[in-house]
């Protein structure tokens, strides 16, 4: 559904009424093209001197082209930069600063103490104001839970009230994320640092990811399409967020199962048919579904990644909410995917080096009025991620979720226009994401590069106003 409002503020008589009388003026947000750069713009580098993720960043600019300057109190970075092959310079003259830039990323690896915080001042307040519209912030940090020493944690655990009130403070379209790259994981970064840079994570701010050691060997990627010779089936792909899924997956390379009910079948193998993949019409809450999946995997040699985004709602409060809502509900959403990753696991029919995607929810997190059995399921999808991560690392299998926030689909426009509003606007981007935001991040988390990824929840919502 087209946001009015967002239409009317970025037009030209809009944008001028909107300034004259102080309303809130959400910008157009830059989307991924196949024709543009990871990054259309330099780099600012700051740090500080213990900093000891340098050249592992120089070495995934060197391999997305990436233009860098540094801030003056990381001198180091020009000679490390320049071994890499990388154009660079110092940013700025004496007190005045230099250039804009599209993006400002810090390596708060080095950090020990919170005394040593100035460094993270003194770099976001010279460069703030020097950050181009639709910017990134990202800051590097090291995972506090397996830090050495208490004060290590606490400050490396401060760096996520940083990068969420950047977020807020920035404004202009501007996304600010966490990385917390772990010890022997260094080299896993380069995934993560193209999504988070580009236009592909335009509707993702606020967030922590965590890069872990690879649970599989590294692959040799072709970015152009990663996926490529991937078997994956994504749920639910009929419309929606699901056929926005299949549309990125195909555009990288992927061989497409689309799976939905026998209901949808037209949809299903329209989409199909335009993807070049193959429709498989089943009701997955059926207790004959995991062996049906199985077999079907099986046969086709083993899939590679499997995307959970088949979903209800049935939506009232839970005082007067029959049983029979309940139990489909969490059936659907949660119990479903618990059968069919066991099934397909034990049977060998994911492959090693596989991906499990799960489609939670921001419901999930924050709760919802009338959803408690949609929350109830979409916080359990969290729980099973998280549970399941280690275990399935063995296998050299990972599993991550998405949580969406407000998205505009054929759901949400069916929302009573003072709640849609509300929804829309409650979030740093001021506006609601599109389908293919959340696409564009479920595609990284199946990415071959992404084996660093495990155990994640990234919420696709903005930087919403609800939930942490």
């Amino acid at each position: 559904m087209s946001d009015s409002y967002l239409n009317f503020a970025n037009s030209s008589f809009g944008a001028k009424l909107t300034n004259l009388i102080g309303l809130p003026k959400p910008l157009l947000l830059a989307r991924y093209r196949a024709d543009q750069p990871v990054i259309n713009g330099s780099v600012l580098l700051g740090g500080s001197a213990g900093s000891e993720l340098l050249q592992p960043l120089a070495r995934a600019f060197a391999a997305m082209a990436v233009q860098s300057v540094a801030h003056h109190a990381l001198p180091q970075w020009v000679a490390i930069a320049n071994q890499q092959g990388l154009m660079t310079g110092r940013w700025g003259v004496g007190d005045q600063p230099g250039a804009k830039v599209k993006a400002l990323v810090f390596d708060a690896s080095g950090l020990t103490d919170s005394s040593q915080s100035d460094a993270l001042y003194q770099f976001f307040h010279d460069a703030a104001r020097s950050l181009l519209t639709c910017g990134r912030v990202v800051v590097i940090g090291r995972p506090p839970e397996s830090c050495s020493a208490p004060r290590q944690a606490t400050v490396q655990r401060a760096l996520e009230g940083l990068t969420r009130s950047l977020g807020k403070e920035l404004k202009r379209a501007i996304t600010s994320n966490l990385v917390y790259c772990a010890n022997g994981a260094e080299d896993q970064l380069e995934s993560t640092m193209r999504f988070l840079l580009s236009p592909r994570s335009t509707y993702v701010s606020g967030q922590v990811i965590r890069v872990g050691k690879p649970t599989a060997d590294a692959a040799v990627i072709n970015w152009a399409q990663p996926l490529a010779g991937k078997k994956v089936l994504v749920t639910g792909a009929s419309r929606g967020i699901g056929a926005a899924i299949a549309e990125v997956m195909a555009r990288e390379g992927a061989q497409l199962i689309c799976l939905d009910v026998p209901q949808a079948q037209t949809g299903l193998d329209e989409i199909a048919a335009r993807l070049g993949g193959r429709a498989l019409a089943m009701d997955i809450s059926s207790t004959e579904a995991p062996a049906l999946l199985t077999a079907a995997a099986l046969a086709d040699g083993g899939w590679d990644v499997l995307v959970h985004n088949a979903g209800i709602t049935r939506d009232k409060t839970i005082a007067n909410m029959k049983e029979a809502l309940w139990q489909s509900v969490v059936n659907v959403n949660l119990s479903t995917q618990e059968r069919i990753n066991e099934a397909l696991v034990e049977a060998g029919a994911l492959k090693s080096g596989g991906r499990i995607v799960c489609v939670s929810s921001i419901s999930g997190i924050a709760g919802n009025l009338g959803q408690t059995n949609y929350a109830f399921s979409k916080a359990g999808v969290i729980g099973m991620v998280q549970s399941m991560a280690p275990v399935l690392a063995e296998r050299g299998i990972t599993i991550n979720a998405v949580a969406p926030g407000f998205i505009e689909t054929q759901m949400t426009a069916a929302i009573p226009f003072t709640i849609r509003e509300a929804g829309r606007r409650m979030n740093s981007m001021g506006q609601g994401g599109l389908p293919v935001d959340v696409a564009e991040t479920i595609a990284w988390l199946a990415s071959p590069a992404s084996a660093g990824l495990n155990g994640n929840v990234v919420r696709v919502c903005g930087q919403s106003l609800l939930g942490a």
